[in-house]
Order: C-alpha cells, then sequence, then structure tokens
C-alpha cells in the first residue's frame, strides 16, 4: 500500500519530483515531494501510525514557520495542510506522542513585543531584496521560545515550560511519559528531560557550547543529540544515557553533523552532515546512516554509509515508525527552497 500511495502522489507531481541520483537509487525509492505551495518547510515527524505528519512551513503571508499536519493517506486525492499552531509567532519543533492523541511544538506566539518582532523581520526581508543580499542560514534561540502541548487539531493548547529562555526540541519517550528538550535557562543551551505534563525538570547534560536536537531510543535508555562543544558552530553527533552517564561521541570530523534520528527496529541512527575541512569548497548536506552496538552496556558507532548525493541540501531525515519509509527535508525542488520529501527505504 505505501509503494502504491508514493506512486499515486509521484504521478500527481511528476513534473515537479526531482529523480534519484545513482548512488540514492541503491538506498531509495518512490521519491516525493510531500509539501507544496510553502515558502519553505521541512523538520516533518510521523505520527505513531505513520498516516500523518507534523511539520513546521512558513506560509507565504506570514515571516515565520507555522506547524501544520498532512494526511499522508490522502495525499494522492490532494490532502491540504492543516494549520495547528496559533498562526503567529515563531514555531519550531512539533513531535507526535506515542499514543498519537498530543503533540509538542515550540512557539513564540506569547513574545509581550510580538508585533515589533513581526515587523523588524518584514523589515530586514524587504532590506535584503532591495540590496540583492541572501542571508546565510542562522538558528534564532528567541528567547520567548516556550513547549506547548495540544491536540493533533490544535485544540486544548496547554503551556508545558515557563522558564525565562530558550525552551524547544522536544520529544516524547517511547512510553510518553518523558519528554527531552533543549533549553538555556543556565546559561547556554543544555539538554533537560521532564515530564509530559512539564513538572519534575532535570538537567540532563552541562557543557559549554549548544547541545541540543534530542531523540529518545526506542527503548527509552539513551538520548542521541548534537553538540559543538568541540569546536563552536561545528556539531558532532553524541548519545547519552538518560541517567546523564555514558555521553558518547559517535562522529568525530571537521565538519557539521546534526539531525540525528534512530530507526525503530534496526541498530541504524541516520543524520546529515556536511564536510568543512577544505575551506575553499562549498559544504554540501548530505544524509548518512550509522550502523551502532552495544558493549558492555554502552553504545558504540560502526559502519557509516551516506545515502543521498544531490546537489541540493538534504537535511533532518525520520524513519517512519515501521522502518520502511525515509522522510526529509530537502531543497531538491525548481525554485531550490526547501521542501518535504518521502522515499521507501
Amino acid at each position: 500500500p505505501a509503494v502504491c500511495l508514493l506512486a499515486m502522489s509521484a504521478a500527481v507531481y511528476a513534473e515537479e519530483t526531482p529523480q534519484l541520483t545513482a548512488l540514492e537509487s541503491k538506498y531509495l525509492a518512490n521519491l516525493v515531494q510531500v509539501t507544496h505551495d510553502f515558502a519553505k518547510a521541512g523538520e516533518g515527524y510521523f505520527s505513531p501510525d505513520g498516516s500523518t505528519i507534523v511539520f513546521q512551513a512558513e506560509p507565504t503571508t506570514y515571516p515565520f514557520y507555522q506547524i501544520y499536519t498532512l494526511d499522508l493517506a490522502n495525499l494522492a486525492a490532494g490532502a491540504e495542510p492543516k494549520l495547528i499552531s496559533t498562526g503567529r509567532g515563531r514555531t519550531t519543533c512539533s513531535y507526535f506522542s506515542p499514543d498519537g492523541e498530543r503533540v509538542i511544538f515550540a512557539s513564540s506566539h506569547l513574545d509581550p513585543r510580538l508585533g515589533a518582532t513581526e515587523q523588524a523581520e518584514r523589515d530586514q526581508r524587504a532590506e535584503d531584496a532591495r540590496e540583492g543580499r541572501r542571508r546565510r542560514y542562522n538558528w534564532d534561540f528567541d528567547l520567548h521560545y516556550e513547549i506547548f502541548q495540544a491536540k493533533p487539531d490544535g485544540s486544548e493548547l496547554t503551556r508545558l515550560t515557563d522558564t525565562e529562555g530558550y525552551d524547544a526540541e522536544g520529544a516524547y519517550s517511547p512510553d510518553g511519559e518523558s519528554i527531552v528538550f533543549c533549553s538555556d535557562r543556565d546559561g547556554d543551551p543544555d539538554l533537560y528531560i521532564m515530564n509530559a505534563d512539564g513538572s519534575e525538570v532535570r538537567q540532563l547534560t552541562n557543557s559549554d557550547g549548544y547541545d541540543g536536537g534530542p531523540f529518545f531510543s526506542p527503548d527509552g535508555e539513551w538520548v542521541i543529540y548534537r553538540t559543538d562543544r568541540k569546536k563552536e558552530g561545528h556539531l558532532q553527533i553524541h548519545a547519552i544515557r538518560v541517567d546523564g552517564e555514558h555521553d558518547v561521541t559517535l562522529t568525530d570530523n571537521i565538519g557539521v553533523n546534526w539531525a540525528p534520528y534512530w530507526h525503530p527496529t534496526e541498530p541504524w541512527i541516520i543524520w546529515c552532515g556536511a564536510d568543512h575541512s577544505d575551506p575553499k569548497a562549498r559544504p554540501n548536506y548530505d544524509l548518512h546512516v550509522m550502523q551502532y552496538e552495544f558493549v558492555d552496556g554502552v553504545i558504540r558507532g560502526g559502519k557509516q554509509v551516506t545515502i543521498t548525493s544531490s546537489p541540493a541540501a538534504d537535511v533532518l531525515p525520520v524513519f517512519s515508525p515501521d522502518g520502511r519509509r525515509l522522510m526529509w527535508t530537502s531543497t531538491r525542488t525548481p525554485q531550490h527552497a526547501s521542501q518535504l520529501f518521502l522515499a521507501d527505504l
């Protein structure tokens, strides 16, 4: 059924869907562009049954990402994205609970100077357009980001964090009882774990530099994340036990490695990365898979395979709950704007 769904979707948007490269065809099939008609879209995650995704996208009429859901089961029939965030403020990092009854995401819609924040971004974009300037990617650690929980239709919005500073990048544990997230409440971005209702927050990492993008392992015993503690701005992939023990380095190169994600059933980790060893070369982001194993109860990285080779940027990969599909964010569009793509794995 998944193959049929993807094939039908490919027919609908055949004129817009780039082909897989020869290398990519060794690992992927039935490539489909999932999102359209946004200025940009990305960072999508599956519902537990794989039928729906939640993601962030910037509408053409508003300067910041908002959170949407999309029914994959009716994609070929023209399913439309549904807005579930408030429609204002910066939003990011949405994620389904394991029972599919809730989603979390970070939002700055409670910014007391939100109107000024919005206008400043519009003014900056107008100036960039006049000057023909294209801004480099730079993540905004908005101090008004807080983590919220809602039903998948956006109703019953509940605030989970209420601490000064950046709170975002959250994900549920496999049992739905906990949320791991990133916060700079202690002065720099570190990882924290809290109960799913926002109570009993405890700090998981406490090192200089940025620790973020965390996800629980399928058994709930480990958290994988990205950190630039070795060299500012140069991210590496780490894993740490949920008790704070055994903080393990999984990548160690001259590059940027981020957005790691666990396969649900196989000992694989996927992430995106680019080689920054040659200052004269243009780094290009591709997707990579690493095998891992446990030695005396401690995770160890193994063989690595690169699975994308497009000249476009390929980032933020996630496996479907059954492990048979891969979704990621890519600029392999005619307009070179980021959108979500889906393929059989």
